[in-house]
């Protein structure tokens, strides 16, 4: 019934400007991201990923996609994905800790997590406190970004970068989404944390840890996401296998 009822609001004029700003976050960074294996959890309703670089690139959800699965539970082994992209993973998460830990455990050392979420201190924010209805997207759990760099700290992911946009209160008609797009050019000035959606870069960090130049031509989650075969690989290649 939720999959429903993002579908639907989606659809409406404040749900295609929360789509559109969100395209242009992920738009203007993921193609300086590299390595062999990109993943998007959610959100199918836009390819997050069509300005990346990265040869291999999946979109799952719980439903659709060419993988179905939970961010809480993904089917990848440790160590295989190289950008990991969580657009409004940990709200509607019924356990955020662990959407966070199965990101760590997934990401290449040096690997990266894009994740987009509403933000409580914001217009948006208040409308979720003052929501009783359960309603998408105002009956997620939304959470701040102090809270989350703590959640990331502690999961051994680096903090890198944060981002904040959609200004205007989150009034669902045209017209006066217009009469208040001032706040979206004043809004990164005058009250920056102050924004609906933010946009958060963090980079998996192991200690003592020697990386190796990738074999680009050979590695391919694709060709592993079936049950694998027991011929051994070369000690410098890194397999990706999906859990059993």
């Amino acid at each position: 019934m939720m999959k429903i009822a993002q579908d639907i609001w989606l659809e409406t004029t404040l749900g295609q400007y929360l789509l559109q700003h969100e395209q242009q976050f992920y738009d203007a960074i993921v193609g300086d991201i590299f390595g062999f294996n990109a993943v998007q959890i959610g959100l199918p309703h836009i390819n997050l990923l069509k300005n990346s670089r990265i040869p291999n690139i999946f979109q799952a959800d719980i439903l659709t996609g060419e993988l179905l699965c939970e961010s809480a539970y993904l089917p990848f082994a440790e160590n295989c994905i190289d950008l990991l992209c969580l657009p409004h993973a940990l709200e509607f998460s019924e356990n955020p800790h662990q959407t966070l830990r199965e990101a760590a455990r997934v990401l290449v050392p040096e690997g990266h997590l894009l994740l987009t979420g509403f933000n409580p201190l914001s217009a948006w924010g208040a409308k979720n406190l003052l929501t009783k209805d359960d309603v998408y997207p105002w009956h997620g759990h939304y959470f701040t970004i102090s809270r989350i760099k703590d959640w990331l700290a502690l999961l051994g992911l680096e903090f890198v970068d944060a981002q904040f946009c959609c200004y205007e209160p989150p009034i669902n008609d045209e017209k006066w989404l217009k009469r208040f797009a001032f706040m979206d050019k004043m809004g990164s000035k005058w009250w920056p944390m102050m924004g609906g959606l933010y946009f958060i870069v963090a980079r998996k960090r192991v200690a003592n840890m020697t990386l190796l130049k990738p074999n680009w031509k050979q590695n391919s989650l694709k060709s592993r996401l079936a049950v694998s075969s027991h011929k051994k690989t070369k000690p410098t290649q890194r397999t990706n296998k999906v859990k059993s």
